[in-house]
């Protein structure tokens, strides 16, 4: 393990106020997102479209890295630049999604475990000599009835560390995602309890493998109530709910933590950080950011439509939107700020 190159990593992901860029849909996500607005589901308009992000006009201001799936760490421009030399060149770091997907967890109905840690060591000393310095993986956890059951916890916190001890050994930060999901009927403060159990079971597995806390970056869900909960609550109740559970859960030696967006809308996504940062903002040991998939692509996604002469407003809504959650990390966000023409 160089510890150096790691930290320096770490430096450069938690820089200043900006945030992670998640970009690692896979193939069928991404077609799935793609039919929903009527785009073709091809391989070059997956390409393409992945060139209109990696190549939006001042996107380096706001984002320090670029989480890829491994087809888009292979594509290359029109003009065949590959895009992870166009994202360093502009200062974003590239990182690799190395896990497989989920499967059903045998012996547990409603739950699921992640594939991908065998061969996973080989896979990492060729991400790392092809230019890629953090990957991230994740785990999911469902809250349903009796569900999460210990065993899905235990089994998928033991995945995440034992792939955090490969990254760090490979000389790539790992990007820890326990991800409790907010699809549901629960109430907050069931969601708070599950993900309060995920942390600390999460940080006994990686303390059991020797990982270096200070060297990793903890993609968590916020604690909200489920998506279809009849108890929904307000943006002040959200905020204090995950900090104060982060508090008590997640170690100070940890030098970042980045929201993971979920089923968030972009603009709860950004307000919600912004209360954190607002209400929290001397109380944190840990740098407070975030590493959004839909909540910063899905308005630029439903801007492009496939259509090429629709990219630059496309880039410039990608681009606002990471703006508007860099304001976030500052506590400077309002909504009035998603009417303005420069941000």
């Amino acid at each position: 393990m160089d510890t150096k190159v790691l930290q320096n990593t770490i430096t450069h992901l938690l820089s200043g106020t900006k945030g992670i860029l998640a970009m690692d849909e896979s193939t069928a996500s991404c077609n799935k997102r793609f039919e929903a607005v009527g785009i073709e589901p091809s391989l070059e308009m997956r390409r393409s479209y992945r060139e209109l992000i990696v190549t939006a006009p001042q996107l380096e201001n706001y984002i320090s890295g670029a989480i890829l799936y491994d087809e888009t760490f292979n594509q290359q421009t029109k003009e065949g630049i590959p895009f992870i030399e166009i994202l360093k060149s502009k200062g974003i770091l590239p990182g690799i999604k190395v896990d497989l997907g989920t499967v059903k967890l045998a012996g547990f109905p409603g739950e699921m475990v992640t594939e991908g840690i065998d061969g996973l060591r080989e896979k990492l000393a060729i991400y790392f000599q092809s230019g890629a310095r953090f990957a991230k993986w994740r785990g999911v956890i469902t809250i349903n009835g009796n569900l999460p059951s210990s065993a899905s916890i235990y089994a998928n916190c033991h995945l995440l560390a034992r792939y955090a001890s490969l990254c760090q050994e490979a000389g790539l930060v790992p990007i820890v995602e326990p991800e409790v999901l907010m699809t549901g009927d629960h109430n907050i403060l069931i969601s708070e309890k599950a993900t309060r159990r995920t942390l600390n079971i999460l940080f006994e597995e990686l303390y059991k493998l020797r990982v270096n806390l200070n060297t990793i970056i903890l993609k968590p869900n916020m604690v909200i109530p489920g998506l279809s909960s009849p108890d929904q609550v307000n943006d002040v109740i959200i905020a204090d709910s995950t900090i104060l559970c982060l508090l008590e859960s997640v170690p100070s030696s940890v030098p970042g933590i980045a929201f993971l967006s979920g089923g968030q809308s972009p603009l709860q996504a950004t307000s919600r950080l912004h209360m954190m940062h607002k209400r929290f903002k001397h109380s944190m040991p840990w740098k407070l950011t975030f590493s959004y998939s839909r909540a910063l692509q899905q308005p630029a996604l439903d801007m492009w439509k496939g259509n090429s002469e629709n990219v630059k407003s496309s880039q410039q809504e990608l681009v606002k939107r990471a703006a508007m959650n860099s304001h976030a990390n500052r506590a400077t966000y309002s909504p009035a700020m998603e009417s303005a023409t420069s941000f």
